[in-house]
């Protein structure tokens, strides 16, 4: 394979999107082996090469997985979701036949539906142990309002 296009469009390797992105190569390569992301080509060496839209790919793993803390298969999810409504959208710009579109939207109203689920359900689970943790945190705030009248004071937080 030939060296990377210089400019906006360039490739970059491997440990460039690492650095970029924030992720180890051994993360990059783990992603790439279960099948999230797989780079656009390899160089001579074997090292690989990511376009720009496999950045962004990398970099919404990522965020998936360190801002909203889903799984790898949850991320699967969403990303296959994705590719889906990319599928459709290229449909539409290559003017597919009006049956084609149809079964294509179809499809990425079903994606979307069950990924919408999943985060219902993910919601729900979050705001189970949220409950939890209030509910907690109230009987520590009784205990320790019964052991303050027993010990005729306040007592220090770190103690109770």
């Amino acid at each position: 394979m030939s060296p990377p296009p210089s400019g906006a469009d360039a490739s970059l390797r491997i440990g460039e999107v690492a650095q970029q992105v924030g992720v180890t190569t051994r993360t990059l390569r783990y992603w790439e082996e279960i099948g999230l992301v797989a780079p656009s080509g390899h160089l001579h060496g074997g090292c690989r090469l990511y376009s720009p839209v496999e950045v962004e790919r990398v970099a919404r793993i990522r965020d998936l997985q360190s801002l909203l803390g889903f799984s790898l298969a949850e991320i699967r999810v969403v990303l296959d979701t994705d590719d889906v409504l990319d599928r459709l959208r290229r449909a539409f710009r290559e003017g597919a036949r009006t049956d084609r579109q149809q079964r294509l939207l179809s499809e990425a109203i079903g994606a979307n539906d069950r990924l919408v689920e999943r985060l219902d359900s993910t919601l729900r689970r979050i705001e189970d142990f949220r409950l939890e943790r209030m509910a907690k945190a109230e009987r520590m705030r009784a205990r320790a309002a019964e052991l303050e009248l027993q010990a005729g004071g306040p007592v220090p937080i770190g103690q109770a």
